[in-house]
């Protein structure tokens, strides 16, 4: 079963190597927030995978803080990108 893991681990980071690359080299902004989050799926795809081949399962734990901080950026990238902030419900005037 470690072979499969292993062989899975090095895919895994072959689909990392190329999204830093588009992130390094990105035409434009949507296709490095795209990139970014491919590389933060891989990276909790990797985690999961060490978790389960070394059976430590409080690795998990990480691998669900980078799945948040990987939202977050993205809904931080789309608040950035939207001209003035918007569909921001904090700016919505309610009357």
């Amino acid at each position: 079963m470690s072979d499969w893991y292993l062989a899975i681990g090095i895919g895994l980071l072959l689909t990392l190597a190329g999204a830093l690359f588009r992130v390094w080299r990105g035409p434009d902004a949507a296709d490095r927030m795209m990139a970014a989050q491919l590389t933060g799926t891989a990276g909790i795809a990797l985690v999961v995978i060490l978790a389960a081949a070394s059976g430590d399962w409080a690795m998990l734990d990480v691998g669900l803080v980078l799945a948040l901080l990987a939202a977050l950026a993205a809904v931080a990238f789309v608040k950035a990108a939207s001209p003035n902030g918007a569909g921001d419900p904090e700016e919505d005037d309610l009357s």
